[in-house]
């Protein structure tokens, strides 16, 4: 009887097997959300469903793949019957930029930016770094006709193509020059977004207004009440994105707006304060998900001999490359070194001149939000796409530069440190 007892029976057995198999699932996800949390691989994820986008769009899979976009889910209430391209960029791109109200919030109290000087120089950089985008823009495409609703495409940075560029190509520099990069990207984004929110409104609800503002003074209220439950913070920021998107405003500007009210400094009894949390928990999910079909449902465009030789035929389209990948070298380099000449802003710890201008050169990286103000800018089939495309060439075209210059930088740091 006691030997019996002693045998593992077969049901046993299998719940063991089967606990191991969740065990194994389980830290299989956590090292996929690890993964997803680094810019590499973001960036990396948004490269390939841009490629797989324009790859279906040049395909006999083209007509599926433009019935996927315009197919239309959601309630006929509050306009929100909308299709999976709209969903694409008024959805999911409000996740990303919650995210990256969080880190804004999260650099202004407590990180770099929390200094007035080392804020100024990112932020001065990326006043500049969007206000010569723009004239670079009309300048070029000065008379041209769609270059009135052109002149905002370059003015946005890349957050997650830009620092995966930075992570693959120079990995050895100093850290101040990614802190650099992040903070810039996150101020120029935030710019944009306000951009979006002046030019690509909707006649305004006041009424769907008043009510965003009152549930964001209540998500305020929670925050620094100090409740934690996550059953009240989803549908209550469900409830804001919904009535800022029934407010006529970009419902973009809900995840900026929620991400900046979000608390940053942690209790004694926090091991983490909400703002972090809520990045750990999200930048997966924004960098595996949110983006990357972003992404997809953005780049597809046809690119051919006749696609390429209208972009480079067409001064609006020209004008978009110049602007993103001249007028980002000018503007952000030249921004921040009048800030430091003026004595207005310092650069980060080991950033140097030579750094400082292939950090510019990789602001060209618009991609998302350039896209997204180029679906919002643009109604015109053909003129969309190629403006589509402009940006994507430029952005390439920024990046491989950027790319080239950081890679002589590490090699000149490396071969120093070696002489030393």
């Amino acid at each position: 009887m006691l030997y019996w007892r002693n045998v593992p029976s077969p049901g046993a057995a299998v719940i063991a097997a089967r606990h191991k198999a969740g065990k194994a699932a389980a830290l299989a996800a956590v090292e996929v959300a690890r993964l997803l949390r680094t810019e590499t691989v973001g960036g990396m994820l948004l490269l390939i469903a841009a490629a797989l986008a324009v790859l279906i769009a040049n395909t006999p899979l083209a007509g599926a793949y433009e019935t996927i976009k315009a197919f239309t889910v959601g309630p006929d209430v509050l306009h929100l019957r909308l299709s999976l391209d709209s969903w694409a960029k008024d959805g999911l791109l409000a996740v990303f930029f919650f995210v990256a109200g969080c880190e804004l919030k999260r650099e202004l109290v407590v990180g770099e930016l929390s200094s007035v000087r080392r804020a100024a120089l990112p932020a001065i950089a990326a006043i500049a770094g969007m206000v010569v985008p723009a004239v670079v823009c009309l300048a070029v495409g000065f008379g041209a006709h769609g270059i009135s609703s052109a002149w905002p495409v370059p003015v946005a940075t890349d957050i997650a193509f830009a620092l995966a560029v930075l992570a693959i190509s120079a990995p050895g520099l100093p850290s101040g020059v990614r802190i650099f990069l992040l903070s810039l990207a996150v101020v120029d984004d935030l710019g944009a977004i306000l951009l979006i929110a002046v030019l690509f409104s909707e006649k305004l609800s006041l009424i769907a207004l008043g009510v965003s503002i009152v549930l964001l003074a209540v998500y305020w209220l929670l925050q620094y009440g100090r409740i934690r439950t996550p059953w009240i913070y989803v549908p209550l920021a469900i409830a804001v994105w919904v009535a800022v998107h029934a407010a006529g405003l970009h419902p973009t500007l809900a995840g900026i707006a929620l991400g900046l009210l979000t608390r940053v400094k942690k209790d004694e009894v926090e091991e983490l304060p909400p703002a972090v949390r809520m990045e750990h928990l999200l930048s997966p999910v924004s960098a595996g998900v949110c983006v990357p079909l972003f992404a997809f449902f953005a780049a597809g465009v046809p690119v051919n001999a006749g696609a390429l030789a209208g972009v480079f035929t067409d001064r609006v389209a020209i004008a978009v490359i110049f602007g993103l990948v001249v007028g980002k070298l000018v503007g952000v380099a030249g921004g921040a070194l009048a800030a430091v000449r003026l004595r207005l802003g310092q650069l980060p710890d080991g950033m140097q001149v030579p750094d400082l201008i292939a950090v510019a050169l990789l602001a060209g990286c618009g991609f998302t939000v350039s896209l997204l103000i180029t679906e919002l800018s643009f109604t015109d089939s053909a003129h969309s796409q190629r403006i589509t495309l402009a940006v994507m060439i430029g952005s390439v075209l920024a990046a491989v530069l950027a790319s080239i210059l950081l890679r002589v930088r590490t090699k000149a740091r490396q071969k120093d440190s070696a002489t030393m």
